[in-house]
């Protein structure tokens, strides 16, 4: 099957031929029908995910396919079922590290991956879902729309009408202006350093976008009456926007960090009493947003197609597997939001 490998750290992906192996128990063959990219996948690239000392190894962690076997003790998919693939633990089994032969070697590689035709998959990365389920609304839902409505509802808590900015406007970013705008915020605040992103942030549902390469973000967020904002997520990892956005904080603040700083990195919260004004705010990271896949998946797709969960304007573009490293540089680069990969 062809297979986008990381070979090396900082290095475009290499577009090979890697070989199956035998399922071991609590595996299952997954057949990709789509994969997003994902800024975890910048991270990785970069070494920055703990990952330097196993390449070269597949990548990818949002997918949708349909399950072609199972190994012995699999009991949650079966062959035929339309599947979301998530990196975050669900129900089912947790295997040992698939292997897969790449150049004449034996090779491990995550407990989901879905950069490839086929995927050797953990039981409990994968989520059933109905025939008829959008195969983009699968993949959003393996990790940037499941985290985006995860943040908002159980990490972020936002009720009706509170105010919430979101510092990044990428793929995760535009989900959390929907997931946002689903639980009633105002405004919503979408900032980033790239101008082409305003036109989308708007049309996904921001009241206001700020690009803080330009403008004063202080001085922006007056302009929609605010001095202060009740929910801040930021998923760039960057040291100076978490720097700079942290007192923006009002009374009631929840600053919830989605995006990680580079591995080593100080982060410095200046005047930091301010933290202890009105009720208290709360700084805290997040996991994913918490979400938990054989719970929230099936509730997301019912929201689906009920028309109240609407995913269009989100993905930017689709590609095939052999442009996937001109594409990375297009996230990298902040010309996209979420970008699939048809196999």
């Amino acid at each position: 099957m062809k297979a986008a490998v990381l070979e090396k750290i900082n290095m475009p992906l290499v577009i090979g031929e890697v070989k199956l192996t035998p399922l071991q128990f609590g595996q299952v063959l997954v057949r990709i029908l789509v994969s997003g990219i994902c800024g975890a996948q910048l991270q990785e690239i970069a070494g920055n995910k703990g990952n330097a000392k196993f390449v070269p190894h597949l990548m990818g962690h949002e997918g949708c396919g349909f399950v072609e076997d199972v190994g012995v003790g699999v009991t949650r998919v079966k062959k035929g079922d339309k599947v979301v693939m998530h990196w975050r633990q669900g129900q089912g089994i947790e295997s040992d590290f698939p292997e897969y032969e790449y150049k004449g070697k034996r090779i491990k590689s995550g407990k989901v991956t879905t950069f490839s035709e086929y995927s050797i998959c953990s039981e409990n990365r994968l989520t059933s879902v109905p025939l008829d389920t959008p195969e983009e609304l699968c993949a959003l839902l393996g990790c940037s729309l499941s985290t985006a409505l995860g943040t908002i509802n159980e990490e972020a808590h936002v009720k009706f009408g509170e105010s919430v900015m979101i510092v990044g406007a990428g793929g995760l970013g535009i989900n959390l202006i929907k997931a946002a705008q689903l639980a009633g915020a105002y405004p919503i605040i979408s900032v980033d350093i790239h101008d082409p992103k305003k036109e989308l942030a708007l049309s996904m549902g921001a009241n206001l976008f700020i690009n803080t390469a330009k403008e004063d973000i202080s001085k922006m967020i007056g302009t929609v009456g605010l001095k202060d904002v009740d929910v801040i997520i930021e998923c760039s990892g960057a040291k100076q926007a978490i720097e700079s956005t942290i007192p923006l904080l009002s009374g009631i603040g929840r600053y919830v960090m989605v995006g990680q700083p580079q591995p080593g990195q100080t982060i410095e919260l200046l005047n930091a009493n301010h933290l202890f004004g009105g009720e208290g705010k709360s700084v805290r990271a997040t996991q994913g947003g918490r979400f938990v896949p054989s719970k929230d998946i099936p509730r997301y797709v019912r929201l689906a197609k009920a028309g109240m969960l609407k995913t269009d304007g989100i993905i930017t573009k689709h590609v095939k597997l052999n442009d996937i490293n001109n594409a990375i540089e297009q996230v990298r680069a902040g010309q996209a939001s979420r970008i699939l990969i048809v196999m």
